[in-house]
């Protein structure tokens, strides 16, 4: 796994080790040179699909000889391994800056629809990334449990959101958090994956099956929303049955 760096400047002062500091210059260096293959190898797959990525590419890309990536991933599988682990990470962080809006919201469906075009908007805007987050694109390829740890903490919030939503009784209270996580995500997925599949090219805001999302999102809420106090039922008056048997 990649470790992010402090942004800080090296201490430099009198008495730091200077193998340290050598060594720490060395790490911030192989760290940077990663982040850069990996933009790399990203738009690479932008262009050509994610099947289509190839050390080759990303090395002339570089002005590297392709011997020298392997310094950095020992072959494509880790590279794909490692693009995987970014690919949620960055979907992560896009959903979370929007989840204190979401749980503002007053009512369940406002809420799955703003949380919802959220994650469908990111996914659009980054095909190459969906594609292999979401669909199984390279024949053989299964990210390693490291890599695949962020995807397992994306469906854990999902979740722990569906929780909070049916505490503050937005959410049937007798609905199976494990079912509506499941089935949130089916009809995500299948929005995703219908657009991507048909109309690549339109943007999440004018999309053919983007469009779809706020539809859904109303016949989900219907299914798994709060049961509505039932109406008392108007009884009969004194009279009335008399009257109508005239």
């Amino acid at each position: 796994m990649l470790l992010a760096m402090s942004a800080e400047p090296i201490p430099s002062a009198a008495g730091a080790d200077p193998a340290a500091v050598s060594l720490d210059r060395r790490q911030r260096r192989r760290l940077e040179t990663i982040e850069e293959v990996l933009d790399v190898a990203a738009a690479v797959m932008a262009e050509q699909g994610v099947a289509g990525l190839s050390v080759g590419e990303v090395a002339r890309r570089m002005g590297i000889r392709p011997p020298s990536l392997y310094v950095y991933f020992d072959s494509k599988g880790a590279l794909y391994d490692a693009l995987f682990e970014r690919g949620w990470r960055l979907l992560n962080a896009h959903l979370e800056q929007t989840r204190t809006q979401v749980l503002d919201h007053g009512t369940l469906e406002d809420a799955l629809v703003d949380t919802g075009s959220a994650f469908v908007r990111w996914a659009i805007e980054n095909p190459a990334y969906s594609q292999l987050l979401f669909w199984r694109p390279v024949p053989g390829f299964e990210p390693s449990p490291e890599a695949y740890a962020p995807a397992v903490r994306s469906l854990d919030g999902a979740r722990q959101l569906f929780g909070e939503l049916q505490q503050r009784g937005l959410l049937r209270a007798d609905a199976s958090i494990d079912e509506v996580t499941r089935d949130w995500t089916i009809v995500l997925a299948g929005i995703v994956s219908q657009q991507l599949s048909n109309a690549p090219r339109e943007p999440f805001d004018s999309g053919t099956y983007t469009a779809a999302l706020p539809g859904l999102v109303a016949m989900f809420t219907r299914h798994y929303g709060p049961t509505p106090p039932s109406k008392p039922t108007r009884r009969a008056r004194h009279g009335d049955s008399r009257r109508s048997d005239r």
